[in-house]
C-alpha cells in the first residue's frame, strides 16, 4: 500500500455513502482491508496498522463518521 492508495480509498469512502455504511461497521482492520480491497484498494490489515498515526481525524470525518470503531480498537 502507498499512501496514495489509502488517501484515494478515504476519498472514494467520502464520496460513498454505501462505503461508509460498510467502514460503520467493521470491526477491526482486517475488515476494513477487505473492504477496501473489495473496492478495488490494495490495503492490508498491517498497512492500516502502520498507517494509523499517519491518517488524520479530518481524513476520518465523513468516511466512518469519524473515529469509527475500527479506529479506536487500533493498537499504541
Amino acid at each position: 500500500m502507498t499512501q496514495e492508495q489509502l488517501t484515494a480509498f478515504l476519498a472514494n469512502a467520502k464520496a460513498n455513502t454505501n462505503l461508509q455504511e460498510q467502514l460503520k461497521a467493521a470491526a477491526d482492520t482486517n475488515a476494513v482491508a477487505a473492504i477496501a480491497k473489495e473496492a478495488g484498494f490494495s490495503i492490508s490489515d498491517d498497512n492500516l496498522k502502520s498507517a494509523q498515526s499517519k491518517i488524520t481525524d479530518e481524513e476520518l470525518e465523513g468516511t466512518s463518521g469519524g473515529e469509527g470503531s475500527w479506529r479506536a480498537g487500533w493498537g499504541p
